[in-house]
C-alpha cells in the first residue's frame, strides 16, 4: 500500500508494508526539483533515517534496475553547454 501527497515544494510517497511476515517500518520518499530523501525510522532508536539521492544518482539507479551486474557510467549533456 502507498499514498502520494502534493506538497508546496515537495511530493511525498509513502510505502506501507503489509503482509503475513516481517515487517518493516514505512519509507517515506520526499521528491524536490533537486533531489529525492528517502526516510525510515531506525526501531533500535526511533529516530529517522534519512538517504538523500541527487537527481543524477537516482537517474542512475533506476538505469541499474534494468542492467546485468557490471559497471556504469550514463551520458549526461555537460553542464553550461549548449545542446
Amino acid at each position: 500500500m502507498f499514498t502520494i501527497e502534493h506538497e508546496f515544494d515537495a511530493t511525498v510517497i509513502t510505502l506501507i508494508d503489509e503482509g503475513n511476515v516481517a515487517l518493516q517500518e514505512d519509507i517515506t520518499i520526499l521528491a524536490f526539483d533537486d533531489c529525492v530523501v528517502l526516510e525510515q525510522e531506525d526501531v533500535m532508536t526511533g529516530e529517522p533515517v534519512r538517504v538523500t539521492f541527487s537527481m543524477a544518482q537516482l537517474a542512475d539507479l533506476a538505469a541499474a534496475l534494468d542492467l546485468p551486474e557490471g559497471s556504469y557510467r550514463l551520458d549526461r549533456p555537460r553542464a553550461g553547454k549548449a545542446d
